[in-house]
């Protein structure tokens, strides 16, 4: 599989109201960008403007892939809240999508992307006997099973615990490996560990912040993480 880096360009409005921009963001092929900033500048609405799902906002500019090709087809989002459907168990959930395409359910697939997320002995319960982490793991194998090039994270490990929420960081910074992963986070940490590249988006449009030089994911103790999350933070409460 090619990952082909990103590039969003333009303007979006709802009605008469800029929801962001103008901006300019750059993801590179096949690396983790974090992107950051305060509440109310538009992530949200950028990730899903380049999920196709945009309904209501009005986008005015491009939205392309470094390799030329139409990213249709190529996209794979997996949101904060995990999605999953009560009555389906989390093998029924993994497969949703080739389901609701009309399509014989990977059974075999599901399974070996359950036991990779360390859920093999959970296949057949159901969401409400699942604790929250195992919740979001079984949505991280739904999003995996999609199998897509670029993948799009919102925000997804915020209402974990710290332990819960640090186990799936480096679970997913493993299984996503390769891909072009863009992952709105609010949390500083969360960027000073996982990001290859770091963006911080205001009202101004968007920055990079140079991250550490180890590969992700970094330690969440190490100093020069924690020298980067303080200066990360720093910003972040700068900013408007």
């Amino acid at each position: 599989m090619t990952a082909p880096a990103l590039r969003v360009a333009g303007t979006a409005r709802i009605g008469g109201t800029t929801v962001f921009g103008p901006v300019v963001l750059e993801a590179p092929g096949g690396r983790w960008t974090c992107l950051l900033g305060p509440s109310g500048v538009g992530k949200s609405s950028l990730l899903r403007v380049i999920a196709g799902l945009g309904a209501g906002v009005a986008f005015a500019g491009e939205v392309a892939a470094g390799d030329g090709a139409p990213l249709d087809g190529r996209v794979a989002l997996m949101a904060q809240d995990d999605l999953l459907l009560p009555w389906l168990d989390a093998e029924a959930n993994v497969t949703l999508g080739a389901r609701l395409r009309g399509k014989a359910p990977p059974r075999a697939r599901a399974r070996h992307l359950l036991a990779q997320v360390g859920l093999a002995d959970h296949a057949g319960r159901r969401p409400h006997a699942l604790s929250g982490g195992q919740r979001q793991r079984v949505a991280l194998a739904r999003t995996l099973m999609e199998d897509r090039p670029v993948v799009l994270l919102d925000e997804p490990f915020s209402a974990l615990d710290a332990r819960s929420r640090a186990q799936m960081q480096d679970l997913s910074a493993g299984l996503l490996a390769g891909r072009t992963v863009l992952h709105v986070t609010h949390d500083a940490a969360e960027a000073a560990r996982l990001g290859d590249r770091v963006l911080l988006m205001t009202a101004a449009g968007i920055a990079p912040v140079d991250p550490p030089e180890a590969a992700p994911p970094r330690p969440f103790d190490a100093p020069e993480t924690l020298a980067f999350q303080g200066g990360l933070l720093r910003r972040l409460m700068e900013a408007r």
